[in-house]
């Protein structure tokens, strides 16, 4: 039996390339290929915006600008102006009341709900798509249906409250008194919010296995226990989400405000979302509304920031 033997390379030859070398650099060049159309759109869409408003933030921007072009850069002015303005410290404050107590509100309401609706009984889904109502209509009708029924003179809610005594004669001023109104917004905005965590929540409880249950009841465990000991761990991925995600969206809320009280009364619910609108398309100096908007971008990334460096954590544990 003969055996065939390749030709050594002749002395001072160059070497022939492997073709196997050129596959890693085929693949991560497809690889970028692949990712290149998203990359384009995020600094499309997201990268040249977001830099164009700081460099805004650091110019002297007005309607002139448009026709003319020129926005001359005055350095830390609108940023001095407006941290300086008191109507900037007070939104900053109406800002976090409004986002905590809007988050725990519909968090804890939400998954209260996703736990009553996940023991199945006669007409569940019917009622569960009669709760997502108030997600799927636009947040300003909401929010105009809303200023109507808390009406202090004609609102529906002041109707039945001093019917069962529980309101004085001239009606509880839920959107006419500094001390309530950002309350009344609150309320709100958990209103629109519950039904987005209940169906995330409620996903989220059916992935659990119905075995650990069955372990517990045998185990001893009582409800209470059980819920803190089974539900709650297994739906903390799913419960960082929701937060994340409400967070995000309630943060900059602008549209529920001006429909509702439009800032008022007293600027007693303002925010950074309306003080942004105020200044850019009211007052129309757009580098001092520049600087409030990316004070809310600022706090979103901070809050991702956090938000990655404790999923990375808990990742690293389960590991």
């Amino acid at each position: 039996m003969t055996t065939i033997t390749s030709p050594a390379p002749a002395a001072g030859a160059a070497p022939v390339k492997s073709a196997t070398g050129r596959a890693p650099l085929r693949r991560g060049l497809l690889r970028w290929l692949f990712v290149a159309p998203a990359l384009a759109y995020m600094a499309l869409f997201f990268g040249y915006p977001l830099v164009r408003n700081i460099v805004m933030s650091f110019q002297h921007y007005t309607p002139k600008t448009y026709f003319t072009g020129e926005a001359p850069f005055n350095g830390l002015d609108n940023w001095r102006a407006v941290f300086a303005d008191e109507l900037f410290t007070d939104a900053l404050w109406h800002t976090a009341l409004f986002t905590v107590g809007s988050l725990l509100g519909q968090f804890t309401l939400g998954l209260a709900l996703a736990v009553f609706f996940s023991r199945r009984f006669r007409l569940s889904g019917f009622v569960r798509a009669v709760l997502l109502l108030p997600w799927l209509v636009p947040m300003v009708v909401s929010a105009v249906v809303w200023r109507r029924i808390l009406d202090q003179d004609h609102g529906m809610l002041n109707t039945a409250l001093h019917a069962v005594g529980l309101a004085p004669q001239d009606g509880v001023p839920w959107l006419s008194s500094p001390g309530v109104a950002l309350l009344s917004a609150v309320l709100v905005n958990i209103w629109i919010g519950i039904p987005f965590n209940m169906v995330i929540l409620y996903g989220g409880l059916q992935e659990i296995p119905r075995d650990l249950y069955e372990a517990a009841s045998l185990d001893g465990s009582g409800p209470w226990r059980t819920f803190r000991s089974i539900t709650l761990p297994m739906l903390r991925p799913v419960i960082t989400v929701v937060l994340v995600l409400g967070f995000m969206s309630t943060v900059k809320i602008l549209d529920l405000i001006l429909a509702l009280t439009s800032g008022g009364p007293a600027d007693s619910t303002q925010t950074l979302g309306t003080v942004t609108y105020q200044l850019s398309f009211l007052q129309l100096d757009f580098g001092q509304g520049a600087v409030v908007g990316n004070v809310l971008i600022l706090i979103s990334a901070v809050f991702a920031v956090l938000y990655l460096r404790a999923n990375r954590a808990d990742f690293g544990k389960g590991k």
